[in-house]
């Protein structure tokens, strides 16, 4: 800490009620390392940089899935939209085999899985990654991308999924 920091940091459930009232959008990750196609669903996915194109996702250091991306020579972030929810939820759960019926996928031309009915692929390569908390920001070269059905996102919003209403 610095001499301009506080001594204490905000209590952690209070810090999550303040967070929860910030809509997210929803992605999933997904790589695949040694044959075995991996995932996971991220609400901190954002854009960094135009050039180079660049993207960015926080994983927690626990995730039992981040070894397996981590050692990946790329990975995909899928945009899910409005009508994702479930596919959402299953790949933040643990213990199950989150590519396995119903989940629709195919292989992308590199291998990372890709998820049907995306609004969109991104297709990234390791660009950085930096220890932040108890949290890892990982930084992806875009190298293609590929926009499906540019329809409505799905958000995360007060410990539940929903859907984004413009203003008329």
């Amino acid at each position: 800490m610095t001499d301009t920091m506080p001594d204490r940091a905000v209590n952690a459930d209070r810090f999550r009620q303040a967070l929860a009232v910030h809509a997210a959008g929803v992605v999933v990750i997904t790589a695949q390392n040694g044959g075995v196609p991996v995932g996971l669903t991220a609400t901190s996915f954002t854009s960094v940089s135009l050039e180079p194109p660049l993207v960015s996702f926080y994983v927690d250091r626990a995730s039992t899935t981040w070894p397996w991306l981590a050692t990946a020579d790329h990975f995909a972030v899928n945009v899910l939209t409005s009508e994702q929810s479930e596919l959402a939820t299953r790949f933040a759960r643990k213990g199950i085999d989150r590519f396995a019926e119903p989940t629709s996928w195919r292989a992308g031309e590199l291998g990372a899985p890709l998820l049907s009915d995306v609004s969109a692929h991104l297709i990234c390569l390791p660009y950085e990654r930096v220890d932040v908390g108890d949290h890892i920001l990982v930084v992806g070269l875009v190298a293609e991308v590929d926009v499906h059905h540019p329809g409505r996102p799905l958000l995360y919003h007060q410990g539940a999924f929903g859907r984004f209403t413009a203003h008329p």
